[in-house]
This record gives structure tokens, C-alpha cells and sequence, in this order.
């Protein structure tokens, strides 16, 4: 039997920063996707005493017997339940981490050490110690802030709770999940993020489970009806950054200047309920006077975020760039790098400033906005 799922990355169109000391956010989900496939082996088959994990894209691959994870995982097959999301206990995960430093990761990718943990967490959580072969692909780059982490979580997950399902009438193409099991997957992925992240706001695993867009205020997540349709050009300036260094640097300014940072802070609050707004409007005005709109509140936004102390040079390079072609960009994520947000006005044509961006380092991907969240085929 095979079982492939898939799960779209995110970004944050306003608010990041600020969102953490109170202000709203608004995060959409893209057309970039990471894939999942599982492959279970005939009961005469070779392997039908190992669990296989292939990271297509970097070219890795780790095996682990089912007899050895049976001894260091304290799973009970008999007491399995997918519909009962579990939080992995601090004993269990430095049980798996052991698992995973046997798989002798190569330094310079010791960095996937977390998500194999997660793998191995969701994996025995949901289907218990049965064989198979897990296949991973993703057209989102990793660690540039677009979510990759919460796709592989809920690509994952959505792959095993449809293998643990009885209800398997074979489709051929892509199904969207019904209301009932994206509210189980959302769970299920969140504490897979929790293993890589340790406190995950719950954003990216939201976004990428349920698709379009949400609203995000002090801890309450709001499920957003795109009525427009967005096109972003994203521009990841392959610049790694610490993320939770530039948050403690907005807190450390914030220390300095309380009565101007809040200033700051309320502004991008503002803007991001503007932009809600905006995006779910059903009235009379055009396209064109809509994306005005989020060309000037992006514009804005990113003026506080530099204020804030969190763009870089290579994020101003690519502002700069596409500026010259009368476009508009802005961080999204952390900042300090990462990737950078330009909206595609309708009928813009991109081909002569990606040319530019790329001749500068830096690697471009055009995406629609507020699409599909995961889904499934069999």
C-alpha cells in the first residue's frame, strides 16, 4: 500500500515581531509544498523488519529495526490511539535522540536532528512499530522561515492518519481533510513542532494544516477567508539567522524605549487588522485599489520592522532591487536574513528582476497566497 500527503509552507504577511509582545499577525499559507509518501512492504518483503526514512532532497537515508525501537520507544501497539494527540515525555525524547545519534547524521546537517526525532515520535505515536518506507521531498527551503518544520509535521502526520484510517477508497488525485480530522492532524503536528521548537506559537502548524489564511492575537488563532486572489514573489537571501536572538534584541529595545516601542508595536497592529480586513472585503472595491492597500501597509510594516531593529543588508539589497522595478517588499519571519515578501500586483511580470535577485545570490520562487492547506492520495 502507498499513502502520499502533502502540506504548504507559510509566511507572515504582517505583524511578526510585535506579535509577541501582544499585536496581531496575519500569516497565509503558500503553494510550495512538502511531501510525504509511505511505502508499506508485503508481509514476504525484505525490509518488513525496518523502518526507513528518505530525505529525497539532501540525498539521506536512516534505518532503524523495529526491534530497536521497540526497546528504547515505551509505546504499548496494543493501547495505540491516533485520536488521542500525546505530548512526547522529556525521558521518551532523549530516548529518541539516542536513536537518532546512532544514525551518525553528518555534521554539517546535525541541524535535521529534531526533525528526525519528530519523525520517529509521530511515527510509533500514530502507527506503532510496523515497516515501512517514509519518503520526504519539499519545495520549501529549510530554516528561511516559510514553515518548513510545521509542513514536514503535518505532512507526516496527515500521511499516518490516513495509513491508521479504515477508510482508504482510492481517489487518484489530491483530498482536502474535513473539519473533524484537520482538527486532529492540527494537534497531532503541533506536538511534533514542539520537538523541534520546544514552545511553538501553534502559527505554522495552523497554517499549514488548514490552508488560506489566519489572524493571530496574544494566543487566539482566527481562521481568515481569502476574497482576493495574491501573488507574493519570495526571495530567500540564503542568510542564516538566529531567530531567537532577534527576538530578545526587540525585547532588549523595548527595555530602552517602552513608551516608543509600544508606539511601534500598536502601528503594527494596526496594520495587520487592516490587512485582514482588506483581504476578506466581499465589497465593491477593485483589485488593483486592494492591492494599493497591502503595497502601503507592506511598505509600513516593514519601516517599523527596521525600526525595530531586525532587517539586514541583504534583506534592504532585495527591497532596493525591487524597487527600482516599482515593486514592494518587506521581511517576513524572524528578519535578520531569511526571506524577503514582494507583491506580485496583477499582470506583474517578474522575469527581469528575478534575473536580478539571482545575479545577487539570492534564490526566488513566485507562490499564490491563502491556498490549500494539507491533503491527501492514495
Amino acid at each position: 500500500m502507498e499513502v502520499k500527503a502533502r502540506a504548504p509552507g507559510k509566511i507572515i504577511l504582517a505583524g511578526e515581531h510585535a506579535v509577541v509582545h501582544g499585536s496581531t499577525a496575519v500569516a497565509a499559507a503558500i503553494d510550495l509544498y512538502t511531501y510525504v509518501t509511505l511505502h508499506f512492504p508485503l508481509q514476504s518483503a525484505k525490509n518488513n523488519d525496518k523502518l526507513t526514512l528518505q530525505l529525497k532532497d539532501i540525498s539521506l537515508e536512516f534505518s532503524w529495526s523495529l526491534d530497536r525501537l521497540k526497546e528504547a520507544i515505551p509505546h504499548n501497539s496494543t493501547t495505540l490511539c491516533p485520536s488521542k494527540p500525546t505530548s512526547c515525555s522529556d525521558q521518551t525524547l532523549k530516548s529518541i535522540a539516542v536513536l537518532v545519534e546512532e544514525q551518525n547524521i553528518p555534521e554539517a546537517k546535525i541541524w535535521l536532528s529534531s526533525g528526525i526525532s519528530t519523525f520517529l515520535w509521530l511515527y510509533t505515536s500514530i502507527l506503532g512499530f510496523n515497516p515501512a518506507t517514509v519518503v520526504i521531498n519539499s519545495e520549501l527551503p529549510y530554516g528561511s522561515g516559510l514553515g518548513s518544520s510545521a509542513a514536514l509535521s503535518v505532512a507526516l502526520t496527515a500521511a499516518l492518519l490516513a495509513s491508521s484510517s479504515s477508510d482508504k477508497a482510492r481517489s487518484g488525485g489530491w483530498l482536502s481533510l474535513d473539519e473533524t480530522n484537520l482538527e486532529l492532524l492540527n494537534k497531532w503536528a503541533f506536538e511534533g513542532e514542539k520537538i523541534i521548537h520546544g514552545k511553538p506559537s501553534g502559527i505554522d502548524n495552523t497554517v499549514s494544516s488548514y490552508g488560506n489564511m489566519i489572524k493571530f492575537c496574544s494566543g487566539e488563532i482566527t481562521r481568515l477567508q481569502s476574497n482576493m486572489p495574491l501573488r507574493m514573489l519570495i526571495t530567500n537571501t540564503r542568510v542564516g539567522r538566529n531567530t531567537k536572538a532577534l527576538v530578545s534584541g526587540v525585547s532588549e529595545r523595548k527595555r530602552r524605549h517602552p513608551e516608543a516601542m509600544n508606539s511601534l508595536f500598536n502601528a503594527v497592529d494596526s496594520i495587520s487588522k487592516e490587512l485582514a480586513t482588506i483581504i476578506q472585503s466581499k465589497d465593491e472595491t477593485s483589485v488593483t485599489e486592494k492591492e494599493e492597500s497591502i503595497k502601503e501597509l507592506m511598505e509600513m510594516n516593514q519601516g517599523l520592522l527596521q525600526s525595530m531593529g531586525v532587517s539586514h543588508s541583504s534583506i534592504e539589497t532585495v527591497i532596493q532591487t525591487t524597487a527600482k522595478h516599482k515593486l514592494t517588499s518587506k521581511l517576513t519571519g524572524a528578519g535578520g536574513g531569511g526571506c524577503v515578501l514582494t507583491l506580485l500586483p496583477t499582470g506583474t511580470v517578474v522575469d527581469k528582476v528575478v534575473e536580478e535577485l539571482e545575479a545577487s545570490g539570492f534564490q526566488c520562487f513566485t507562490a499564490s497566497i491563502g491556498g490549500n492547506g494539507a491533503q491527501i492520495c492514495y
